[in-house]
C-alpha cells in the first residue's frame, strides 16, 4: 500500500487525475470502478480540462460505478447517474453505452446484484477502482458490520451515512434509506485501487483502517489485503 499526504484538496485531485491519465494512456480501453460524492469532484474536474485539451481520451474507456441510491432514477438529480453525467460523462468523448451503474430501481437486489458482478467479469475485472471513504469506514455503500459482504448487493444505509448525506438534499429525511453497491469483494477483484479522502476526519478513519487488524466494522481495512492499493490523503 502506498500513501500519499498532500495539503490541500487540489493537490490531491491533480494527483489523482495523474493515476487515472497514466492508466489510459498505457491502456486506452481500461474498465475504470468509478465513484461519487465530493471527494472524487475536483479530480473529474481536472480530467475534463485534461479532455479539452486533448491530454486524455475517454473513447474506447468502459465504467462500471460502485453505487446506486435505492429508488432513484438516472434523470433523478441526486442519483448517482445523474452525478457522472454531469461531473463526467457528459463532459468527455466516452461511449455512454459503456458506462454502468448499479439499478437503483430493482425489483430483486439479489438477483441483480450478482448480474451487475457477472457484467464486469464479462469484462475481464475492474483496471482501477476509484474508492472514497466514509466517516465510519464505509466504501461503496459497505457499512460496517459483523462479516464482509462480497457480492454486489442492497445495503441499508447508516444513520450516520445518512446524516453525511444529507447536505446534497433538502433534508435528512429525502435521504434514500437504501442503496445498490458493489461488495467488498467485487472490490478486492480490481487489479488495481485508487482511494482518495481529504481533511483529518477522513485521515483518522483510515489511520484506523490501516494500522490495526483486517475488521468489517472498518470495511476500508480490508483493503490492506490487496496488492496494489494507493491512498492519497489531503489535510485539507
Amino acid at each position: 500500500m502506498r500513501i500519499i499526504e498532500t495539503k490541500t484538496y487540489e493537490e490531491l485531485s491533480v494527483l489523482a487525475a495523474d493515476i487515472l491519465t497514466e492508466q489510459l494512456k498505457r491502456k486506452p480501453d481500461s474498465v475504470l470502478g468509478l465513484a461519487t460524492g465530493s471527494s472524487p469532484i475536483g479530480m473529474y474536474e481536472v480530467l475534463v480540462d485534461r479532455y479539452q485539451k486533448g491530454e486524455v481520451d475517454f473513447s474506447r474507456v468502459t465504467s462500471v460505478n460502485l453505487d446506486e441510491y435505492i429508488g432513484l432514477n438516472g434523470d433523478h438529480p441526486q442519483s448517482y447517474r445523474y452525478f457522472m453525467d454531469t461531473h463526467l460523462f457528459n463532459l468527455v468523448n466516452i461511449d455512454k453505452s459503456r458506462t454502468f451503474v448499479p439499478n437503483g430501481l430493482t425489483t430483486d437486489g439479489e438477483r441483480d446484484g450478482l448480474l451487475y458482478d457477472e457484467h464486469i467479469e464479462s469484462l475481464g475485472g475492474i483496471d482501477l477502482q476509484l474508492l472514497g471513504v466514509g466517516y465510519d469506514g464505509h466504501i461503496g455503500f459497505n457499512e460496517p458490520s459483523d462479516t464482509f459482504v462480497v457480492h454486489t448487493h442492497v445495503e441499508t444505509l447508516d444513520p450516520s451515512t445518512i446524516e453525511a448525506n444529507a447536505r446534497f438534499f433538502s433534508s435528512a429525511d429525502e435521504v434514500p434509506k437504501q442503496a445498490m453497491t458493489m461488495g467488498l469483494g467485487s472490490i478486492m477483484k480490481a487489479k488495481k485501487i485508487l482511494l482518495i479522502a481529504s481533511g483529518e476526519k477522513k485521515a483518522k478513519v483510515l489511520r484506523e483502517a490501516f494500522s490495526g487488524k483486517v475488521n468489517p466494522r472498518i470495511p476500508a481495512s480490508v483493503l490492506q489485503l490487496h496488492p496494489d492499493v494507493t491512498v492519497i490523503i489531503s489535510e485539507k
